[in-house]
C-alpha cells in the first residue's frame, strides 16, 4: 500500500500565513492549520483574535497545542522529499557539457532551471523555494542555460525580454525607451514561435529534399537494375544473333573450301595423266637408247648397217614444250564467295531484324495534335493520319500552330528517355518526318535543321528517288528500295535520332551527339497534294514487335 506521503502533495502542508511547509503545526477552533509561531504572531499584532482565513472571531483568545498527528505527516513528508530530492540529485550529477547548479558547493549537479531574474541556474533541490514561496514563483525560469550574464542587457543591466525586428537584435524594455524607440518591437516569445515556425518550415523541406533525394536514389537504383536486365538480354539476343552469323559463315566458308579442293582435284588429276604418258615415254626412250649403244659398240659392218634403218628412226614423241600445268587462279573464286557471303548476311541480318527488334520494345503511342496542324492539313478523326488539303480552313491562329509549312506535332511529348513510332509513307511522292523541339518557330519562314531544333528526314522528288536529311546542308541518302514505312528511334539521354527502313529492317540515317534541353515531339509533313499526286497520307501505323 502507498504511503500517506506519496498520496499527498505539498499544497496540502503549507500555512497559509508564511506559504511555507508547516512548522509545529496548530489547529484553530474552526479547523485551520497553521504554524504555530505563525499564528501567534498574528493574534499578538491584531487587536481582533480571528481565524485568518475564515475571519472567525474568537472572544477568548484560545489556548493551541501542536498537532502532533500533522506535525508526524509533516516530518515524514521533509524526510520523504528530501530523500527523493538526494536521490535524483545523485542520479543527475552535471555532466562537462551540460549546466551545472550555481548554488551547489561541492558536488555541482545538472541544473533543471535557469532563473531570468537571479541570473541564476538551479538543480532540483535549490530550485524548490521558486516553486513554493510566492515572491520567487514570479521570476522568469527558463531551461538551463550557460553564461547567463549573455541574456542581459549590457547596456540597462535588465533581461533581454524583447525582439526589435528592425535592427533584428534582442532588447530590454529601457532600450525600446531610448535607441530603439519607435522601433517594430514584439515579445521574445512572439519572435521565438515564429522563427520556430520558419525553422519548421525549413525542416520540413529539408525532409522533403532528404525524400526526393532518397527516391532518386532508388529510381538509379531501379535504372541500374533495369540497365543490368537490359545488358543481360541483349547478351543473350547478341549470342543467337551472332551464333546465326557464326553459322552462316562457317557454311560459306565449307562451300569454299569445298569448290578449292575441287579445283585442286582436277589440277592435280590433270598433273597425274600426263606424269604418267612421260614417264611411259621415258621407258621407251630408255630401251631405245639401250639399243643404240648396243648396236653403236658393235665392230660387225654388216650388222650396224643391217639394223641401223629400224634403230635411227625416233619413236613417235608428244611436243612437251607447249603442254603446261596451270596453276589453278582462286582469287576469283574466293572474291565470288565473299560477295555471295556478304549478299547471304545481309539477308540474315535483314531476317533476324536484331537492331529494329531491339529497338522496337520502345514503342509508343503516338497521335497528332490538332492544335498544332497547319490549317491546310487534314486530321484522321483517330489523330493517325495527316494529309494536305486544297481548302485553307479558318482555324485560331494560337502559337502553337504551323502557319506556312504544312506540318503538326504529336500530342505526346518526350523529355527522358527512349522512344519509337513507325509512319507509312508508301504511295507518297513528298514527305518528311522526324522530332521537333517544344519552343521551335512556327510561323514565317522556317528552316528545318537540328539548329533550328528539327531533325528530319524526307523525300523531296519521288522521280529521281530523292531522299536527304535535315542537316545544314542536307545530306543525301542512299536506301536500297524505296521506302514504304520508315521508323523513327530517339535517345533522349545519349542524343541519338535514328530513322529505319521498317521493311527492309536495315537503319537509313543517324543524328548523333545531339544536345537535348527541351520537351520533342514527333513531327510530320505530307508536303502539297501536288494535284492529287501526293495526296496518299502519312500514317502513323501499329508496331509488330516480337521478343
Amino acid at each position: 500500500m502507498a504511503s500517506a506521503s506519496s498520496l499527498l502533495s505539498e499544497d496540502q502542508f503549507l500555512c497559509s500565513i508564511c506559504l511555507d511547509v508547516f512548522t509545529d503545526p496548530i489547529a484553530t477552533p474552526c479547523g485551520h492549520n497553521y504554524c504555530k509561531a505563525c499564528l501567534t504572531h498574528h493574534w499578538d499584532t491584531n487587536d481582533v483574535c480571528q481565524c485568518p482565513l475564515c475571519n472567525k472571531r474568537f472572544f477568548k483568545r484560545p489556548e493551541i497545542f501542536v498537532n502532533t498527528f500533522i506535525s508526524e505527516m509533516v516530518d515524514q513528508f521533509r524526510k520523504s522529499k528530501q530523500m527523493k530530492t538526494t536521490s535524483n540529485a545523485i542520479q543527475e550529477a552535471a555532466k562537462p557539457d551540460e549546466v551545472s547548479c550555481d548554488i551547489c558547493s561541492e558536488n555541482k549537479l545538472k541544473a533543471v532551471k535557469s532563473c531570468l531574474v537571479c541570473l541564476t541556474s538551479y538543480c532540483e533541490t535549490h530550485l524548490e523555494p521558486h516553486q513554493r514561496v510566492t515572491a520567487l514563483k514570479r521570476h522568469k525560469l527558463i531551461d538551463p542555460v550557460k553564461n547567463l550574464e549573455d541574456l542581459m542587457c549590457k547596456k540597462h543591466d535588465r533581461p533581454l525580454e524583447l525582439f526589435c525586428k528592425t535592427d533584428n537584435v534582442c532588447v530590454c524594455q529601457f532600450c525600446t525607451e531610448s535607441d530603439h524607440k519607435l522601433h517594430q518591437i514584439v515579445s521574445l516569445k512572439e519572435e521565438y514561435d515564429g522563427k520556430k515556425a520558419e525553422l519548421g518550415k525549413t525542416e520540413a523541406e529539408v525532409q522533403q529534399m532528404i525524400q526526393e533525394r532518397q527516391e532518386k536514389i532508388q529510381e538509379v537504383k531501379h535504372s541500374v537494375d533495369l540497365s543490368k536486365k537490359d545488358a543481360d538480354r541483349e547478351m543473350a539476343d547478341s549470342v543467337q544473333v551472332f551464333t546465326a552469323l557464326v553459322s552462316c559463315i562457317e557454311r560459306s566458308q565449307a562451300e569454299l573450301f569445298d569448290v578449292i579442293e575441287e579445283k585442286q582435284k582436277t589440277t592435280q588429276k590433270q598433273a597425274e595423266g600426263f606424269i604418267k604418258e612421260l614417264e611411259e615415254e621415258i621407258t621407251d626412250l630408255k630401251k631405245r637408247s639401250s639399243e643404240l649403244k648396243q648396236v653403236s659398240h658393235t665392230e660387225d659392218h654388216l650388222h650396224l648397217l643391217r639394223n641401223f634403218p629400224s634403230i635411227n628412226i625416233p619413236p613417235p614423241t608428244k611436243d612437251w614444250t607447249k603442254v603446261n600445268v596451270h596453276r589453278s587462279s582462286y582469287v576469283a573464286v574466293v572474291s565470288t564467295a565473299v560477295a555471295q557471303l556478304e549478299k547471304t548476311l545481309s539477308q540474315e541480318m535483314k531476317n533476324l531484324g536484331y537492331e529494329l527488334r531491339r529497338i522496337q520494345q520502345y514503342t509508343v503511342d503516338v497521335t497528332l495534335d490538332p492544335d498544332t496542324a497547319q490549317c491546310e492539313l487534314i486530321l484522321s478523326e483517330d489523330g493517325k493520319q495527316v494529309s494536305h488539303g486544297d481548302v485553307k480552313k479558318t482555324l485560331p491562329d494560337n502559337k502553337e500552330r504551323f502557319s506556312s509549312r504544312y506540318a503538326v506535332l504529336g500530342k505526346q511529348s518526350f523529355s527522358s528517355g527512349r522512344f519509337y513510332y513507325e509512319i507509312q509513307v508508301k504511295g507518297k511522292t513528298a514527305w518528311e518526318l522526324g522530332v521537333a523541339r517544344e519552343f521551335v518557330t512556327r510561323k514565317g519562314s522556317i528552316t528545318f535543321t537540328p539548329n533550328n531544333g528539327y531533325w528530319a528526314i524526307g523525300l523531296k522528288s519521288a522521280g529521281h528517288e530523292h531522299y536527304s536529311n535535315a542537316a545544314d546542308p542536307p545530306v543525301l541518302l542512299t536506301v536500297r528500295e524505296k521506302l514504304q514505312k520508315v521508323g523513327v528511334f530517339v535517345d533522349y539521354e545519349e542524343g541519338l535520332v535514328s530513322f529505319y527502313d521498317v521493311e527492309a529492317r536495315v537503319l537509313i540515317y543517324s543524328f548523333t551527339g545531339c544536345t537535348f534541353t527541351e520537351k520533342l515531339y514527333p513531327y510530320f509533313n505530307p508536303f502539297s497534294n501536288q494535284r492529287g499526286k501526293n495526296s496518299v497520307p502519312l500514317t502513323i501505323c501499329p508496331v509488330s514487335y516480337t521478343k
